[in-house]
């Protein structure tokens, strides 16, 4: 890569973030279209026997890494784990107390306004109409924000990748779907404890289970709305002794749901709706940065190649035809504006660059 090209790419990248404020100002509130007519998954707790076989499906189908510890041992659910890079989804056991016991399964919800989504400024993910949230890694600079705008903290960087490293987590099989096959973990399932489907179809059928049976389940269907609805959702046992709550009451639910590990505070709010534009606050000088850098490194280069007369000539033209080919970038992706605040925003950092540049010289 020449020097243009990266500092072209480095320029691309910070610009495109420092404007993100503004873009969010001229946009309003962000979602993602929302598909009513999407798939979903019910897991039914009352029915997990915690076999894991959910999980031994889902590494067959996607040829992940088998695990240490084979699918036929179970005692590895008594340990809180989380999904990682070769595990998109893993079954743990919760005590409800008075010795009652239930198993959950982890993997992503596919939000219906994903987090990840909103947060990530090079759109590497994308809301599907099947109900899948899915990642591109053929976008991804690393920097990760999707890790920390997920209320469910499922995305996962493959670290012990030393060149070229992504991020993994569960696709809700998008491949098997756009086939007519069931996810993995769904045609795995002997126990009934996942029902596929349509997601207002299996919100009725929810719904009617807790009718049937007041006593064996909670009135309350975790990610119908939480977060501003999901496509996995939950329904859990009333542990013993609990009295029924109000109908969908979160407040009533939330003590149940904790031992479950699953959070009712998060609201119904969207939650890309307060993750979109975040990139936008950080320091314009943190964001500019790649370019400053860049550009500096690339002008101090070129002053050791050229003759001192024509020095100072070379490198504004130089950065100007760089500033330049990142600005038609950004008047491509965000229009004319966000490019003219680009350009005044860089040439001033430059400039600020060159000032400090000669006035190190002059103490010299």
């Amino acid at each position: 890569m020449n020097r243009r090209k990266f500092l072209t790419f480095m320029g691309t990248a910070g610009v495109v973030s420092a404007l993100g404020t503004a873009k969010v100002a001229e946009a309003g509130v962000h979602t993602f279209p929302y598909y009513d007519n999407g798939y979903g998954v019910l897991h039914d707790l009352t029915r997990c026997i915690g076999c894991r076989q959910c999980e031994a499906g889902c590494n067959r189908v996607n040829n992940l890494k088998k695990p240490d510890v084979p699918f036929t041992d179970v005692t590895v659910t008594h340990k809180r784990r989380r999904t990682t890079t070769t595990e998109w989804t893993v079954v743990n056991r919760y005590d409800l107390g008075n010795n009652e016991f239930v198993f959950r399964k982890i993997q992503c919800f596919h939000c219906n306004d994903p987090a990840c989504a909103s947060a990530c400024f090079t759109k590497c993910y994308q809301k599907n109409p099947d109900g899948s949230v899915t990642y591109d890694d053929t976008q991804c600079v690393g920097c990760r924000y999707c890790m920390v705008a997920c209320p469910f903290y499922i995305p996962t960087f493959e670290y012990e990748e030393a060149f070229d490293p992504i991020i993994q987590k569960c696709t809700f099989c998008h491949n098997r779907l756009e086939k007519g096959q069931l996810p993995g973990c769904v045609e795995s399932c002997t126990m009934d404890a996942l029902t596929f489907g349509r997601r207002k179809d299996l919100i009725n059928i929810a719904r009617k289970r807790i009718a049937e049976n007041p006593d064996k389940y909670l009135d309350y269907i975790y990610g119908e709305h939480d977060a501003g609805g999901t496509a996995w959702m939950v329904l859990m046992p009333k542990p013993k002794g609990m009295p029924q709550i109000a109908p969908g009451n979160a407040a009533e639910a939330a003590p149940a749901m904790k031992k479950v590990g699953l959070d009712t505070h998060l609201g119904t709010q969207p939650m890309g709706e307060l993750t979109y534009g975040a990139l936008g606050t950080v320091p314009m000088i943190i964001s500019f940065w790649p370019v400053i850098f860049g550009g500096a490194y690339g002008m101090t280069k070129r002053r050791e190649a050229i003759a001192k007369a024509n020095q100072e000539k070379a490198v504004a033209e130089e950065r100007q035809k760089t500033l330049e080919t990142v600005v038609q970038c950004i008047e491509k992706e965000q229009g004319k504006d966000a490019a003219d605040k680009a350009r005044a925003a860089m040439t001033a950092a430059l400039d600020e660059q060159d000032a400090k540049a000669e006035k190190g010289g002059e103490d010299k």
